[in-house]
């Protein structure tokens, strides 16, 4: 089980991440257009620097829905390889069987 605090972490930034997604776009749209004037698109880049760190994207991380498994992540699934096993091996995951040979 991985720590709470790095669970509630993770959420926070995918709350950030929600909250600026609208005025990061924007910004990053006039940063990009070269038909603007310079001083507008530098005044953009400015801009998206002063938002929080956190707000960007990039910065978050998959982890699994049951255990906060930041590793050995499915996205599909959303759940973390051990968490996968252990659903599997009771049965609870429609046509997945636990292989023997």
């Amino acid at each position: 089980m991985a720590k709470k605090a790095m669970v509630e972490r993770e959420k926070k930034r995918q709350r950030l991440v929600k909250k600026y997604a609208a005025k990061r776009a924007e910004l990053k749209a006039i940063a990009a257009d070269d038909s603007r004037p310079m001083e507008e698109r530098f005044k953009a880049n400015l801009k998206l620097a002063q938002l929080p760190r956190n707000s960007s994207a990039t910065r978050l991380h998959n982890r699994c829905q049951l255990t906060g498994r930041p590793k050995a992540y499915y996205r599909k699934l959303k759940l973390s390889r051990i968490a996968l096993r252990d659903l599997a091996s009771q049965g609870q995951i429609p046509g997945m069987v636990k292989s023997s040979w």
